[in-house]
Order: C-alpha cells, then sequence, then structure tokens
C-alpha cells in the first residue's frame, strides 16, 4: 500500500521560504512520479509542480515557475518542496500525490494525470 506523508508546512511572512517533505512508502516499483498540490480556502485544488524517479524530470505550474524548487532523494524515498519568495496566494494545504507519471507539459504549465495516491497534507500559512 502506497503512503505518502507530508510535513515542513508552518506560518511564514511573505517573502520568506519554506521546505516541505513527503515520505513516500510501498511504491511497487522504483519508476514512479510525486506531484505536489495544493487547495486554498474556497478554490479547487491545483498542481504545484511534480518530478519523475527514474530521471528526476520536473514539471512546474507557471504560478511557482522560478520560485519554487521539486527535488527527489530516491535512497530516501523522500520528495521536497523548496518554495522561496512565498506571497500570500501561496497559503493553503499543500498535498502530495504519486502515480506513475506526472503528466504533461502544455503552452509551458504543467497538466497534471489523475494521481492515485495522496497524502493528509500540511498547511502553509503566509502572512502579509
Amino acid at each position: 500500500e502506497v503512503q505518502l506523508v507530508e510535513s515542513g508546512g508552518g506560518l511564514v511572512q511573505a517573502g520568506g521560504s519554506l521546505r516541505l517533505s513527503c515520505a513516500a512508502t510501498g511504491m511497487a516499483s522504483d519508476d514512479y512520479a510525486v506531484a505536489w498540490f495544493r487547495q486554498a480556502p474556497g478554490k479547487d485544488r491545483e498542481a504545484v509542480a511534480c518530478i519523475t524517479t527514474d530521471d528526476h524530470g520536473t514539471y512546474y505550474k507557471r504560478s511557482g515557475k522560478g520560485r519554487f524548487t521539486i527535488s527527489a532523494d530516491n535512497a530516501k524515498r523522500m520528495v521536497y518542496l523548496q518554495m522561496n519568495t512565498l506571497k500570500p496566494d501561496d497559503t493553503g494545504v499543500y498535498y502530495c500525490a504519486s502515480d506513475r507519471r506526472c503528466g504533461v507539459m502544455y503552452n509551458g504549465d504543467y497538466s497534471p494525470t489523475d494521481f492515485g495516491s495522496w497524502g493528509r497534507g500540511t498547511q502553509v500559512t503566509v502572512s502579509s
């Protein structure tokens, strides 16, 4: 059974940084994808970034490109999301999700696949 556990959320001032971690266990193979999604209050959940563990290929939504960096440590089964220059609009619950592939880049923006496994989320609050 795939299990994903997020950590690293918290309260930060605008312009600050946070690093989120996702511990991934129970994968059927060493070749999989892990994405970060977020859901702001009253809004739909949206993808933020994704990484494939075989080649560490990365996919980013335009909203986070240049500020967010996704990375993976295959040996530790960990995926990270480094978030810099945070804005109040980045506030929300951040989830990691896993599936076989990330999805596609379309017009320079990340379009995710339907992810089958999800963590419970970690709250990120950016104050102005």
